[in-house]
């Protein structure tokens, strides 16, 4: 597993074999429950909200801006599936 960022306080992002995996503490009691967030990488975060939106999937929160990193900005949109798992879609945006 190879370090790629931190984004402080809270976050970590690793590279396992070509899968990104982000370790964090929980940001909130939803959040902390044995499990895992699952993210996809989108090319436009706010065309793939607009097309998950469309389907009938409810965000959490819109689409934003999470970290801002040396070489661009993470953003994240969290949605839940039928069963209230948390699922996000992410991408890293140049500025």
């Amino acid at each position: 597993m190879r370090f790629l960022f931190a984004a402080p306080p809270k976050m970590a992002f690793f590279d396992c074999g070509g899968v990104r995996v982000m370790l964090s503490l929980p940001e909130g009691a939803e959040f902390d429950h044995p499990g895992s967030v699952l993210y996809y990488t989108v090319d436009d975060i706010h065309a793939a909200a607009a097309a998950l939106a469309a389907r009938g999937v409810v965000f959490d929160a819109p689409p934003h801006i999470v970290a801002r990193l040396p070489q661009a900005d993470l953003w994240m949109g969290f949605f839940r599936d039928p069963d209230r798992n948390v699922l996000a879609i992410m991408t890293e945006a140049a500025r």
